[in-house]
């Protein structure tokens, strides 16, 4: 087991590189840049305002040599009409754009194999500190919605496959395809309609994650705070997060139940409950557990983006997002690289599941 371990973490090192290589690649390519950026902004000042505004972006080249981006040499940037050659070449240089595309991508790689991401470039604080700050929304909206889901979905589809065929299977199967089919934003502009004073009640807030007066609360007042604010956009994630596990669930029991096994432990005069519980579960389940980690980190990165929106939630979805369409390069490459490695750990974590659950699955004997 642990030269499999060793395998897949040696085989981290080249997808990591052929990530971040593919994508540096396509920037280069996009149109626009931070360069563009600032001197669309420079453009749009009245006369005798660039020497303030330029001093206000003395460094904003800090971290941006290692993090590369849609610049090049100096050449003709749309809308630099006007400015002097020199300092656009010298806001080049600040943005590490005066070197070659090589450079700043080795420079960038090696950064970032010791964890260093610099500064962005239109915020004055690390990238580091700018995750850290949406780490809270972002860990709150996957944590609870795998468990919640989870904790919905796996009684439910054990239940749906003890009872196949029934009235009840077939009635719950009809409300997991409505909410599978429902997107979760559209189920959220509905919540807050309905809850959070769009057109009926005002229950619910929709700004944030706790509420201002938060550090004055008694630590009951905390916890009851952040679930009323976390209550909707929850329930927005839950509906489409929980159908897809229940399904998996209820098909997994099925398959189990209708094994040679099953019906033998039957004839002992086992009870269903210690036939279901004692012999079917750990084989149904092996599959629906073992994928959580991939369920969480999945929810984690890209299941919340449109619920931030919605909800008034700054997290990693929506700093990404933000930060693409702002051409903030070092935040969009940190996240690009922390997503994919934590991504590459999961998937390493949701093969060693499957070993804990069922000690009789040796990946040691495959190749990575």
């Amino acid at each position: 087991m642990l030269a499999y371990i060793l395998r897949r973490v040696a085989l981290m090192i080249p997808t990591i590189f052929g990530i971040m290589l593919i994508t540096f690649a396509i920037i280069q390519f996009a149109p626009g840049g931070p360069v563009e950026r600032v001197l669309a902004q420079l453009q749009g000042q009245q006369e005798g305002s660039l020497s303030r505004i330029t001093g206000g972006q003395g460094d904003l080249g800090g971290g941006a040599a290692r993090s590369g981006g849609g610049g090049s040499e100096t050449s003709k940037y749309r809308g630099a009409q006007g400015l002097d050659p020199a300092f656009i070449k010298k806001l080049e240089a600040q943005f590490g754009f005066d070197k070659p595309a090589y450079q700043r991508f080795g420079k960038m790689l090696w950064d970032y194999a010791r964890f260093d991401f610099g500064q962005s470039y239109f915020r004055d604080v690390s990238v580091l500190q700018l995750i850290k700050e949406k780490l809270p929304v972002s860990i709150s909206l996957g944590l609870w919605m795998t468990l919640i889901s989870y904790a919905i979905s796996i009684p439910l589809g054990i239940r749906k496959a003890v009872a196949d065929g029934s009235r009840f299977d077939v009635w719950t199967s009809a409300v997991v395809i409505v909410g599978y089919a429902i997107p979760s934003f559209l189920f959220g502009i509905l919540l807050v309609i309905l809850f959070a004073g769009g057109s009926f009640f005002q229950i619910f807030p929709i700004r944030g994650l706790t509420s201002e007066n938060f550090e004055s609360l008694s630590l009951w007042g905390k916890l009851v705070d952040y679930a009323w604010h976390l209550t909707l956009p929850l329930a927005a994630l839950v509906l489409g997060a929980f159908a897809t596990s229940t399904l998996l669930t209820k098909n997994s029991f099925l398959d189990e139940i209708r094994k040679q096994y099953v019906v033998t432990a039957r004839m002992k005069g086992l009870t269903e409950r210690r036939v279901l519980y004692g012999h079917v579960f750990r084989n149904a389940m092996l599959i629906v557990i073992a994928g959580f980690p991939g369920a969480f980190i999945t929810a984690f990165f890209t299941g919340s983006l449109l619920i931030e929106t919605i909800f008034s939630l700054d997290g990693l979805g929506l700093l990404s997002f933000s930060s693409i369409v702002g051409r903030d390069y070092p935040v969009v490459f940190a996240t690009l690289y922390i997503f994919s490695l934590l991504g590459l750990a999961v998937n390493l974590l949701s093969d060693l599941t499957y070993t804990w659950i069922d000690p009789r699955i040796d990946f040691s004997a495959r190749g990575a």
